[in-house]
């Protein structure tokens, strides 16, 4: 066994990261080939990843015109913690106002970390006025799980990982 497959997430473990988060690094593809890279609170609909932005902003002219992205979900401090999840996929558009409302709910959700967020409601349609949303589909999935390393059994000297 090499040492990715003993660092892997399963699935249970990647949707309870994926659920217990708040912000993911996201990467879209500049004109000239370049990584854009920033950082985002999301949402979950249906188990995927979302989020929203303003459909002028650099992401959203990234994605209309590639719309493949990368999602890095990531957590701890010290190596022996460190866990995440990195989430390849296709950004899904959402122009309509109730589907883009309810991305923006989700995401606000997370971000104020209130389980109520329809007091906000109002804010919340009228900031979305001019933001569009994006559902990842995702086309592939990498997790690590460093933690797993110290419960690994301890490979023989002259063994290679």
């Amino acid at each position: 066994m090499n040492q990715r497959s003993q660092i892997a997430m399963s699935e249970e473990e990647i949707a309870k990261l994926l659920d217990g988060a708040r912000k993911l690094q996201l990467g879209t593809i500049n004109p000239d080939g370049t990584p854009h890279m920033v950082t985002m609170f999301y949402g979950l609909v249906d188990g995927k990843i979302a989020f929203w932005t303003y459909g002028k902003a650099q992401k959203a002219r990234n994605i209309e015109r590639d719309s493949r992205i990368t999602c890095l979900i990531e957590d701890g401090d010290e190596y022996s913690e460190l866990r995440g999840i990195m989430l390849y996929g296709v950004a899904k558009r959402v122009d309509d106002p109730a589907g883009v409302l309810g991305i923006g709910m989700e995401v606000t959700r997370r971000m104020t970390r209130m389980d109520d967020v329809e007091p906000l409601r109002e804010y919340v349609e009228q900031t979305g006025r001019k933001r569009v949303g994006y559902v990842v589909e995702p086309t592939r999935v990498v997790s690590w799980d460093h933690s797993k390393l110290a419960a690994a059994p301890r490979q023989r000297s002259g063994e290679s990982l």
